[in-house]
């Protein structure tokens, strides 16, 4: 069922890249480059290298879609840089800067890698060529997304580049980013990628998450037509909601259900390939009640805790409450259990874990009531409000919550922005909404925000490696 986050331990051999230098440079193996890249399974390997990159990076994504947004805070105090990055004054020498311009930039020269060496390989050799080519202009377009949304303008690069060449990169505009890369990339994956997959492919890009995540590209930029029209398509493909909310996060089920889009994809089992938040985001308890309660070994982390203003914004009859910002959990003896220090804690990644940072939770990067949200919000821009109206009504409707109707354009937009704090809060979305919608200001402020904290730093070791502020300046404000 998750068969690829396995893969992605075996098929690092192929694709193992320097650490040392800017952006992820010319990658170096034990073997030949020129010997692997030859049959179809080669391919198919050498695109599982580029998830391992993405799946390394999303441990911590919840950091900066959550934590550095107002759904979640470091309710313990304990750890210096969660606390900056709760505070806005976090540092760029931040390790965590460091390992985002790394992962994101090793997937990309990954993927060039593959793209150059696959461009004149015997489809009849290849026999899935068009798949795999498809597949890493996906994941370049994902990385690129990320990348923007985080550190606006960066360095761009669409094909293998040298250590000498990589000195003289200079960050390019986020106009030019999107443009050329990141909705050619994703406008040719849509084309080529299956609608689904079958055994252990399950968990790859599909035609689905090209035009849901390209939905969400056109989103950022304020580009509602397009956004309307790729959203539709994706209404089209078979998607879902689940009659159930929590079964969402049932992980005793499959997470490839009706509407699963697109994830990151982790598997326990001592791998080496499980997520950590099953352990990070549980709270400590007495006798560790509650890691015995929820069978969690290892440990609890007690981070990303949801706030109490979240909780109270939440209408108490609302059973997306209790999943998304819980006070406690009640035990087999029909006890209401709270914790030591943690007042609240999201239910939304608790699985079953035999080690620590063992869990198969995945991360879910776009599902299909997210699509559903920004849709409503694509026709609610385009005048479209009734139309709009049944999508956000789809989403309450499923949560067993009053629909909406008779409202105005201007209504219906805090009624979207609302529920999306609803549905998707804890799921790394938060902030990048709040960017996207140009509320960061308004909402952030009161929190400490500052206009040029909307961008996260430069890491200040990629900095000095070029040292060359005409090609590598810090974003204004981390100097």
């Amino acid at each position: 069922m998750k068969k690829i986050a396995c893969l992605v331990i075996f098929a690092s051999m192929f694709t193992v890249s320097c650490q040392k230098d800017f952006i992820e440079l010319n990658p170096i193996s034990t073997v030949s480059v020129e010997a692997v890249y030859k049959t179809d399974k080669d391919f198919q390997d050498a695109v599982v290298g580029v998830y391992s990159m993405l799946k390394n990076q999303y441990q911590d994504f919840w950091i900066f879609g959550d934590l550095r947004a107002d759904d979640s805070w470091h309710a313990l105090g304990n750890d210096a840089f969660l606390i900056s990055v709760d505070k806005f004054n976090m540092n760029s020498d931040a390790n965590l800067m460091i390992s985002t311009w790394r992962n994101y930039y090793s997937a990309i020269s990954r993927a060039n890698l593959i793209l150059s060496k696959i461009e004149g390989t015997d489809p009849a050799v290849v026999t899935n060529k068009d798949r795999h080519i498809a597949e890493a202009k996906f994941l370049r377009a994902f990385a690129y997304f990320d990348l923007v949304r985080i550190f606006g303008d960066v360095p761009l690069n669409t094909k293998p580049t040298t250590i000498e060449e990589g000195y003289t990169k200079v960050r390019e505009k986020v106009d030019k980013i999107y443009d050329e890369v990141i909705i050619k990339d994703l406008l040719e994956a849509e084309a080529k990628l299956p609608a689904k997959y079958t055994g252990v492919d399950v968990g790859r890009a599909t035609k689905g998450a090209a035009k849901a995540i390209l939905g969400r590209v056109y989103m950022t930029r304020k580009d509602f037509v397009k956004a309307e029209a790729k959203f539709q398509e994706v209404t089209t493909l078979g998607y879902a909601l689940l009659p159930n909310y929590k079964d969402l996060f049932d992980y005793t089920k499959d997470e490839h259900h009706s509407e699963y889009i697109f994830d990151i994809e982790y598997q326990d089992g001592n791998l080496g390939a499980g997520s950590g938040f099953s352990n990070k985001f549980l709270p400590k308890s007495a006798n560790s009640l509650a890691e015995t309660f929820y069978g969690i070994k290892g440990g609890a982390g007690e981070q990303n805790t949801p706030t109490l203003a979240l909780f109270d914004s939440f209408d108490p009859t609302d059973p997306r409450r209790d999943v998304t910002v819980a006070k406690g959990y009640t035990d087999n003896n029909g006890v209401f259990q709270g914790f030591l220090q943690i007042a609240t804690f999201t239910k939304k990644y608790l699985a079953i874990t035999n080690s620590l940072n063992d869990s198969k939770v995945n991360w879910k990067v776009i599902r299909y009531a997210d699509v559903l949200l920004m849709y409503a919000e694509a026709l609610n821009e385009n005048g479209k409000t009734d139309v709009a109206l049944t999508y956000l009504n789809q989403v309450r409707t499923r949560a067993k919550m009053p629909t909406f109707s008779g409202l105005t354009k201007d209504q219906l937009r805090t009624k979207i922005y609302d529920e999306r704090i609803y549905e998707l809060s804890m799921e790394g979305v938060r902030w990048f909404d709040l960017a996207r919608t140009d509320r960061l200001a308004t909402v952030m402020g009161p929190l400490g925000f500052k206009p040029y904290n909307a961008l996260f730093p430069i890491p200040l070791v990629e900095i000095q490696i070029i040292n060359n502020p005409a090609v590598l300046p810090q974003n204004p404000g981390y100097n």
